[in-house]
């Protein structure tokens, strides 16, 4: 759809002051954040694959030689943080800051925990301190950035769904690259350059981020802020004159949503717990022949081809925007720049060795690497093809990740009760992380445009970090569920543990298809 179609989207722009140039269809706007929030994810998930697999690895290597069940404890706690502190930073953006300063300011506090991590071997409290930073970084930058996504858009377009998508594949392109770099350097090099490495790109989001604030026109300014020409812009908090029972009823659906979410969030973050702790101990991780020569050609593929595609995006980009925004730019041509010498070097690197050693974070990056690749296909399927209502999304993305159980239960069937190793099938996890990445499409980017869409604007920031409130509910169950993997195994088996996660998001999907029809009359015309 070109700008000439699409007035309503074009109308909106010019409204808010926002640079009108499209970039696919989108305005140039939403592919800095694309970028900036590409960056900050970097960061976050390029630690996360780290994080547990530093804690139980053995001090002869260097880790830290924790139980599973110390891991997963305080990897519940920190995630589950991550995902709380949100609610304060959007509360603070409403009522002080704005979005657009939040959003620095968290990105040079994350800056700072990464740094504080990078030297872990000094001391103990350089890590605790750099996740404490970390946390509280990321309730000032997450909600708000989101905001602002949903502010380039009229609630009635048909293109906010599809830019919650690509900007989805935003935050999975920075996942992708940071477990993918963060996780090899971390584990093959050295784990202080692997937390350390995160934080470099950390600062580069926050550069090109401040260099490109005026794209936004009024979008993200500080509360309050009064312009010269401001008969000519509408203020961001418009009167709201939405009737009190549309208001009530659209909020319980945004609060059914969020619950449900809880269901999901809980089975998908076993990634960085539960999931890594199988793929260090369970997992079949050592190859060689020919076995290894496809993992090496494989993995260079996985390597350079996202990189590529961002890179593309990246020059789309640069082609509408240069000539305002130079230096957001050159800051963002940089950053990729060092990441095309950082792939390269891990691609000869691994054809230079005889054996194949696949690292304990490779597979979380299969997640990032299936939503680069689906997230255009599935954004299409919602803008042109079927676009079922929110609650029946949120049903197939609950299926999908419990069948991503089910395989990984199949795959352990063959593990004995109580057995502390195994060289479990690649292929087991490999599909789990497909069918969690479909569910996921289903649910994170359709949860965030829902909540967008269904909130009254003045509250658009304190509900957003509602939305990660609940996050932050399922990682607390997902880190204590975690550290029971050993007693379930103990006693039962493998497969039993992972049918139980499999059991709870079916049980919710069913729910929500029941009760689809009474929650779409409640959204009153959104869809």
């Amino acid at each position: 759809m070109n700008q000439e179609n699409n007035g309503e989207l074009v109308q909106h722009l010019a409204k808010q002051g926002i640079d009108d140039k499209m970039v696919m269809g989108h305005p140039a706007s939403l592919f800095v954040l694309f970028f900036t929030e590409m960056w900050e994810r970097f960061s976050y998930y390029g630690m996360r694959a780290l994080l547990t697999v530093f804690l139980i690895t053995e001090v002869t290597k260097n880790g830290w030689g924790w139980s599973n069940k110390e891991a997963m404890e305080l990897y519940g706690w920190y995630t589950g943080l991550v995902y709380l502190t949100p609610l304060i930073g959007g509360f603070i953006a409403d009522k002080l800051t704005g979005y657009r300063k939040a959003i620095l300011i968290g990105a040079l506090i994350m800056t700072l925990g990464h740094a504080s991590m990078a030297f872990e071997e000094s001391s103990k409290m350089f890590f605790y301190i750099g996740l404490v930073l970390m946390i509280l970084g990321n309730g000032m930058f997450k909600p708000n950035i989101s905001s602002m996504v949903g502010q380039l858009y009229p609630d009635s377009s048909t293109k906010k769904d599809a830019g919650y998508t690509i900007f989805y594949m935003g935050i999975n392109s920075g996942a992708f690259l940071g477990m993918l770099l963060c996780g090899y350097i971390g584990e093959k090099i050295g784990w202080h350059y692997g937390f350390g490495l995160a934080g470099v790109f950390m600062f580069f989001g926050m550069i090109q981020f401040y260099f490109g604030q005026k794209i936004f026109g009024i979008i993200g300014e500080k509360p309050g802020t009064v312009h010269k020409d401001e008969e000519n812009l509408h203020s961001i908090v418009e009167e709201d004159k939405t009737p009190p029972n549309v208001v009530k009823d659209r909020l319980i659906v945004v609060a059914v949503l969020m619950i449900s979410s809880i269901f999901f969030f809980f089975a998908f973050e076993q990634a960085g717990g539960s999931m890594t702790i199988f793929a260090k101990d369970y997992t079949q991780r050592l190859l060689s022949g020919n076995s290894g020569e496809i993992f090496k050609w494989v993995d260079a593929i996985l390597t350079i081809f996202p990189i590529i595609i961002v890179t593309w995006v990246l020059f789309k980009l640069s082609q509408k925007i240069y000539s305002k925004y130079p230096l957001t730019i050159i800051a963002t041509a940089v950053s990729f720049a060092i990441i095309w010498v950082l792939g390269i070097w891990k691609v000869n690197r691994e054809f230079n060795l005889e054996q194949t050693e696949v690292t304990v974070s490779w597979f979380q990056i299969l997640n990032s690497f299936f939503i680069i690749t689906l997230a255009s296909a599935f954004s299409k399927m919602w803008e042109k093809v079927w676009n079922p209502s929110g609650p029946v999304k949120f049903a197939f993305g609950l299926i999908l990740v419990a069948v991503g159980f089910l395989a990984l239960a199949y795959g352990s069937s063959t593990i004995p009760q109580g057995a502390k190793t195994a060289t479990v099938s690649m292929v087991w996890l490999i599909l789990a992380y497909f069918f969690h990445t479909t569910g996921e499409l289903c649910v994170s980017p359709v949860g965030l445009s829902y909540v967008s869409k269904l909130s009254p604007k003045k509250f658009a920031g304190l509900l957003f970090g509602l939305w990660f409130t609940a996050s932050a509910i399922a990682n607390f169950l997902a880190g204590k569920t975690g550290s029971y993997i050993d007693k379930i195994v103990e006693e039962y088996s493998m497969s039993t543990f992972f049918l139980i996660i499999a059991a709870l998001p079916i049980a919710v999907a069913l729910l929500l298809l029941l009760f689809n029809g009474k929650l779409k009359k409640m959204m009153h015309g959104i869809n």
